[in-house]
């Protein structure tokens, strides 16, 4: 039988020793054998750390751009990894969270990157932090990539959405990932990774493959790398407490255990609750971290809820994935199974539905195959088991309450979730809850009859949004969009002149240089553009008679324009003042080239501040500066970012902002 290959140091390594098998859930027959004998860890993360220097060498938008390749090319070859993923138990529904999943995160992070990160290699957050008076010293935050490599542990419910999810903000920052899956499922992965190494589209060294035990690996971490781990509570302490972890700072992040809970409000819909429960219950037959493991309802409703579910698990049919009717397959293997089945009698309560030592199996062997029934049980809120094991199946248990202040408790007895949902209408009631949950939770749902028809439903995480938890759940966090790439970046306080943060962030200062050589900055093409490149006009007068027409012009007749004695009352005005939007609107024409040129658009103003009030008789005057200049990797355009500095005749500023501009790359 085959023996997975890992891919280190830049080469396929197949194992020298015969290994552990893996089984087929479904048939129990043996799939492949997994062994990382002779892979060596350390030059492994050395090779990376190496190599990391051509990924590091491209811009947010370039790495944006081949995450949107690969995730193309992995598209092709759907087929293959949905095969595959059967084998795991997975049904095609079940496939497509993994699969569909994975590769719509890679979409997202491409998008994310080009949308909200500059065409460039280091980050500038936030705004520049004046630290003199005179203005000559300042400071900023800069966000540059780790020198590492990010070691990804996965569980093995995703092997292709689990690494994914973890490559891709890692791959956007600009450091290289070397993944270890679970080895019930690591021939998913393996695959998955292959794809990615025969695509040739990432820079060499930007994904490594470990399968099998990871050996000494972490026993080579340094201060520049970082460790993502998904798995159980007591294996993230484990990783956490290591030696090399504690002694070099090494950043974990873990996504652990979780007894996500459900709350149904006491006049929540049925259906919507019912429904979302019994998908969380057998999607991935219950092998979801976020899935639904305490179902807490109003005691008088317990009946009812009761009913309900058990109705829809009735229509729930278990077996092989791909034979007719099936709605639920396997679980990953008969060890899983066993562990499910020692869990739920752990936790005891009445079994309200399902049967812990029989189902009936349509297409396979239930007995050679890794099958269980979907298990709900009627549980005491008051006893410690429910709260505590987590039967990572398809079990839920229902859990009654009585007042809200009472369910939040219960809720944190779990002791930190991943997610959890409300399913009521009442406002005051979600209300309470959230902001009660909200301590022990990463993610919260709120589902109305409002919200059901959009909703991406309880157990869906998001690229864009946190998916992690505190406590039990890992303390950690995953995903969130620009904030999981800046986990695998070094946020550096810059501190220096305006001139050095300037030069050193690859954005504009206030306080810098500008560079006025006569010629208008709109007349250049970004080929000839550079940060710093400015042009001052004006002054403009403001007359009574301006302010007149702007007002009956646009129909903004507000008093501190248009009424003396009003306007002098006002301890902010005291008299007439010009409208903001007549001094914006002065000062774009005081400062654009008319002409038809580089610049092309004008697509909108941000941080929009008026600063001073603008009075009968002021004088204006613009300063634009270029500010940020961010080419776009697959047009014939890019973005400019410009200083707007309007200042009366005194050179106190009135109003600053910023004016986003497209401009050619290239002079027509």
């Amino acid at each position: 039988m085959t023996a997975l290959r890992s891919y280190v140091s830049g080469a396929w390594h197949t194992p020298p020793d015969e290994g552990a098998p893996v089984h087929d859930a479904v048939t129990g027959d043996q799939v492949c054998r997994i062994s990382s004998t002779g892979v060596d860890f350390a030059a492994a993360l050395a090779y990376g750390r190496e190599r990391g220097a051509r990924l590091r060498e491209l811009t947010f938008h370039q790495r944006a751009a081949l995450l949107k390749a690969l995730a193309s090319h992995l598209r092709e070859h759907r087929a293959e990894l949905y095969a595959l993923s059967a084998r795991t138990g997975a049904t095609k529904a079940d496939s497509w969270i993994d699969v569909d999943g994975g590769i719509g995160t890679l979409l997202s992070y491409s998008s994310k990157g080009r949308r909200e990160l500059p065409n460039a290699t280091v980050y500038a957050e936030g705004a520049p932090e004046v630290l003199g008076k005179g203005g000559t010293f300042a400071a900023r935050h800069l966000l540059t990539p780790l020198r590492g490599v990010a070691v990804q542990i996965n569980a093995f419910n995703f092997p292709v959405w689990g690494p994914l999810e973890k490559f891709a903000p890692a791959f956007v920052a600009g450091m290289p990932s070397l993944i270890k899956p679970a080895s019930q499922t690591a021939y998913v992965t393996a695959r998955l990774v292959e794809l990615i190494v025969e695509s040739g589209l990432l820079p060499e060294g930007s994904v490594q493959l470990v399968c099998g035990e990871p050996g000494d690996l972490l026993d080579h971490l340094t201060e520049q790398d970082v460790v993502g781990f998904t798995g159980s509570a007591a294996t993230a302490r484990k990783l956490r407490t290591h030696p090399v972890i504690v002694g070099r700072a090494v950043r974990f992040n873990a996504e652990a255990d979780s007894l996500n809970c459900s709350i149904l409000g006491p006049d929540g819909d049925l259906d919507l609750y019912a429904d979302q429960l019994v998908t969380e219950m057998t999607a991935k037959a219950g092998q979801k971290c976020t899935a639904i493991r305490r179902a807490f309802v109003p005691r008088e409703r317990l009946a009812e809820v009761s009913e309900a579910v058990r109705a829809r698990l009735e229509r729930v049919v278990v077996g092989a994935p791909g034979a007719a009717g099936v709605t639920m397959g396997a679980l990953v293997s008969l060890r899983q199974r066993d562990e499910v089945r020692a869990s739920v009698k752990a936790i005891g309560g009445e079994l309200l539905f399902g049967d812990l030592d029989r189902v009936s199996v349509v297409g396979a062997d239930a007995e050679l195959g890794a099958f269980i029934s979907p298990i709900l049980v009627a549980g005491d809120p008051e006893r410690a088991e429910p709260h505590e094991v987590e039967a990572f199946g398809p079990v839920s248990t229902l859990l009654p309450y009585d007042t809200t202040e009472q369910v939040v408790a219960y809720a944190a007895r779990g002791r930190g979730s991943l997610v959890g949902s409300v399913v009521a209408e009442d406002p005051a009631f979600v209300r309470d809850v959230v902001l009660g949950l909200a301590p022990w939770h990463g993610r919260l749902l709120v589902l109305d009859r409002t919200d059901a028809k959009e909703s991406t439903g309880h157990g869906s995480p998001l690229p864009m949004l946190v998916h992690g938890g505190p406590g039990r759940a890992g303390g950690g966090e995953e995903l969130g969009g620009v904030r999981a790439v800046f986990h695998h970046m070094q946020r550096t306080a810059v501190q220096g002149s305006p001139d050095v943060l300037t030069a050193v962030s690859g954005v504009w200062t206030a306080g810098a240089r500008r560079a006025d050589d006569g010629g208008h900055p709109f007349r250049k093409s970004l080929a000839e553009l550079r940060v710093g490149d400015s042009v001052t006009a004006g002054p403009r007068t403001v007359t009574a008679e301006d302010v007149a027409h702007f007002a009956e012009f646009t129909g903004d007749t507000f008093y501190a324009h248009t009424d003396e004695v009003a306007a002098a009352a006002n301890p902010l005005f005291g008299g007439l003042v010009a409208h903001g939007y007549l001094i914006v609107s002065f000062a774009a024409g005081l400062f654009v080239s008319p002409e038809p040129g580089p610049v092309l658009a004008n697509y909108g103003l941000e941080n929009l501040r008026f600063l001073t009030p603008v009075k009968l008789g002021d004088a204006l005057t613009v300063t634009l500066t270029a500010k940020q200049i961010s080419p776009r990797e697959n047009a014939d355009y890019g973005e400019v970012r410009w200083d707007t500095d309007v200042t009366n005749q005194d050179g106190e500023s009135v109003a600053k902002y910023d004016v986003l501009t497209l401009v050619a790359k290239e002079a027509g």
